[in-house]
């Protein structure tokens, strides 16, 4: 453990970030990392509190938080990289955009601030690339076996790199036109800088991981090629089908879902060019996100950065209390109001509200209509219902509607149709408990089998997709 007293000695530090007015004014990162010697002393907060919550219930990959914490503090920091990285892939992200579920099981956020979990994790891994500890592990054997990995997002380059490292042939396709998933194209610049996932895309490359971009599966390459080409498939596709919003008004121009939205944005970061109509732009607009998540959260940030006139963002559920309530306890996740830093830079927010109609004017969307919605006491479950309270309409000024109310599932293209690949009812790929898909040598892992969820879940996921796929190989 870290300082016996610490968590007694030293209160929770939170890195500083660059002042509103600044940051607004370009997509880069503005978080300014603590000093090395403070980032010790939030180790040292790091108590001994016997059954460490933070690794085994509030971490998807089970990360040895305080082992790692221990080291911080006794500046063993090469033997802290060592034990992140092996439970963990690119805690460079997750040290980034990760709403740190550890930090709400820490023992201490039973009735303290937590341990610096988060921050402590990027610093362990940023120090790790400045001082060239972070190099290629390359297999000491090749198996001669050939792996497909469909899907370029969290899970699929976690899967990819750990079967690279056993000693197998492994090709990722991805249909875009760059690598990266949803860390490239869903999540904003000022969250994550794409020279950060560029990084570790080098580490791959050395390591074998072979990458090949503008490839749909399913359709420039078909089931039976896959089949007939490789030993396994892993199947990483993301739950890209967004939920709609279909309701009189939706075929006005000036809706679009939030995911196209960032998407675009993150392309012209890139420096891509996007003809100028059809650019999706916030500027001198009154803009309106429908969807109380991060999703939403990402678009009022970006929207803020292109020069919104107006940000509005409409939640249907009500407005979380401040604190934990009885049917909310440690160390599960705190169903309370969170405000993101985008929030921050400037937006009204609305709980209880359910879109009704768009109105426009010569095509284009200028409105919305809401009602107001009643939600009953939480039973002892924590479940609540809702009624519409009569002739509550809200109307809401809208030059630009984003649709950010979550992803449905997997897309069910010409991959999951050729093979028919058995989905549950939510639209989600079957997998037994080796993560093997209804077709053999077909696996599949992250949000295709589980829906959309947290990176550190998905690169869980393919570290875990990747031992079955190995163990596979090694029995057949």
């Amino acid at each position: 453990m870290a300082k016996v007293t610490g968590f007694l000695e030293y209160e929770r530090e939170n890195p500083s970030k660059l002042p509103v007015q600044e940051r607004i004014k370009n997509f880069r990162e503005f978080e300014i990392p603590l000093p090395e010697d403070k980032v010790v002393l939030q180790a040292a907060r790091c108590m001994d509190c016997s059954i460490p919550y933070c690794h085994s219930y509030g971490c998807p990959c089970n990360n040895r938080i305080p082992d790692w914490n221990d080291m911080v503090y006794k500046n063993h920091w090469k033997r802290a990289l060592d034990l992140l990285h092996s439970t963990i892939n690119f805690p460079e992200f997750t040290g980034r955009v990760c709403p740190a579920p550890c930090e709400h099981a820490c023992t201490l956020s039973i009735n303290q601030k937590p341990v610096s979990i988060k921050h402590i994790e990027l610093q362990i891994v940023e120090k790790g690339w400045r001082e060239g500890w972070i190099k290629p592990q390359v297999a000491p054997f090749k198996t001669g076996k050939r792996i497909a990995v469909i899907g370029s997002g969290p899970a699929g380059l976690a899967a990819a790199q750990q079967l690279a490292r056993k000693g197998h042939d492994v090709i990722v396709f991805e249909k875009s036109d760059r690598i990266g998933g949803i860390l490239r194209y869903g999540i904003p610049d000022f969250k994550l800088e794409k020279w950060i996932i560029d990084r570790r895309l080098e580490q791959m490359k050395a390591e074998g991981v072979v990458f090949e971009t503008g490839v749909n599966v399913g359709v420039d390459i078909s089931a039976n090629y896959l089949n007939r080409t490789f030993d396994a498939i892993v199947i990483a596709a993301g739950a890209t089908i967004p939920r709609d919003l279909n309701i009189p008004g939706r075929e006005l121009n000036g809706i679009y879902f939030a995911m196209d939205y960032l998407t675009q944005q993150n392309k012209i970061n890139a420096g891509d060019y996007i003809p100028e109509d059809k650019i999706i732009s916030a500027k001198d607009k009154h803009v309106v996100v429908i969807g109380g998540g991060d999703t939403g959260s990402d678009c009022v940030g970006t929207a803020r950065r292109q020069g919104a006139k107006s940000i509005v963002q409409v939640e249907i559920l009500p407005k979380p209390p401040e604190t934990r309530t009885p049917y909310n306890l440690w160390p599960t996740w705190p169903k309370i109001l969170f405000t993101s830093t985008s929030h921050e830079e400037g937006c009204e927010r609305l709980w209880s509200l359910s879109a009704k109609c768009f109105e426009g004017e010569n095509g284009n969307v200028k409105e919305i209509t809401f009602s107001e919605l009643k939600w009953t006491e939480p039973d002892k479950y924590g479940r609540a219902s809702f009624e519409e309270i009569p002739n509550s309409n809200i109307k809401i000024k809208a030059d630009l509607v984003l649709l950010a109310m979550g992803f449905l599932h997997v897309e069910h293209g010409s991959l999951v149709k050729d093979l028919n690949l058995k989905t549950d009812n939510r639209g989600n790929i079957v997998v037994d408990n080796n993560y093997q898909t209804s077709v053999k040598k077909f696996f599949a892992t992250g949000d295709s089998i589980i829906g959309a969820s947290l990176v550190v879940r998905a690169i869980s996921y393919g570290r875990k997709v990747a031992d079955a796929v190995d163990n596979y190989l090694r029995n057949i």
